[in-house]
């Protein structure tokens, strides 16, 4: 019933100018002290339980007899400011990969094991551990020319209205940020936190589970895991972010 409000009030809105930089906010700064609190604190954010197992992943060689991850990169540490700069180009498939495709790709490409399962705690693990290295550094998409189609293309889903409730995603995010829905602040809905861990679903979770998420909630059918609407949603939002520090493993209600 309160979506179903909401997109009858959303109808008379349009999609407005996309958030000067300024202006950019993360989703951190609309939380309660007490979810800041959790975030910052790493004994009491729930996602560096998915880091620890993730730099635990790290280590370990895969059951071929390839090296772990530390033998050809070396300690953890050395992915330091890669989360700020995905999505990027992969040479090979001539494609964008998001974070969680380039952990996949080495698996399969150097260490000869078979891809982790999309949205898999083993997967997010690897995510999260590779992600949190990134902690504080801003976001910045790579200016690689070959990735403009994509980023376009995410721009044209943000703003395109979808779904039985004809809403945009920029109605509320670029139009009505800082509003209330209930209960609930509507953020600008960065990326600079994932993978996060949100109250809601008692759990870790990546980008294309909250996107997913947005799309059940405008009654628009959601793109399975892994579709290229999704890289180039995440493409858009980073360059909307560019600037905002990343905070993975983020707490989000």
């Amino acid at each position: 019933m309160r979506r179903a409000l909401l997109g009858l009030l959303l109808l008379a809105v349009p999609a407005s100018a996309e958030i000067a930089p300024g202006e950019r906010r993360s989703g951190f700064d609309q939380m309660t002290p007490e979810l800041r609190a959790m975030q910052t604190d790493e004994a009491a954010n729930p996602g560096h339980l998915w880091v620890g197992d993730g730099e635990e992943a790290w280590a370990a060689a895969p059951p071929a007899g390839r090296p772990a991850c530390a033998g050809c990169h070396g300690a953890i540490a050395t992915m330091r400011g890669v989360a700020a700069r995905y999505p990027a180009w992969d040479e090979a498939t001539a494609r964008p990969v998001d974070l969680q495709g380039r952990i996949n790709l080495c698996r399969t490409r150097h260490q000869g094991a078979d891809p982790l399962p999309v949205e898999s705690r083993p997967l997010l693990a690897l995510t999260a551990a590779v992600a949190a290295q990134s902690r504080g550094l801003p976001v910045a998409p790579p200016a690689d020319p070959r990735l403009d189609p994509a980023r376009a293309e995410g721009e044209r889903l943000f703003t395109r209205r979808a779904g039985q409730l004809d809403l945009a995603c920029a109605q509320c995010h670029d139009a009505l940020w800082g509003r209330r829905l209930g209960a609930s602040t509507i953020p600008q809905g960065h990326p600079n936190g994932y993978p996060l861990y949100r109250l809601e679903w008692q759990d870790l979770g990546s980008l294309q589970r909250r996107l997913r998420n947005c799309l059940t909630g405008m009654r628009a059918e959601p793109y399975p895991f892994g579709a290229p609407e999704y890289l180039a949603l995440e493409l858009h939002l980073m360059r909307r972010a560019q600037g905002l520090a990343i905070e993975a493993p983020a707490v989000r209600p």
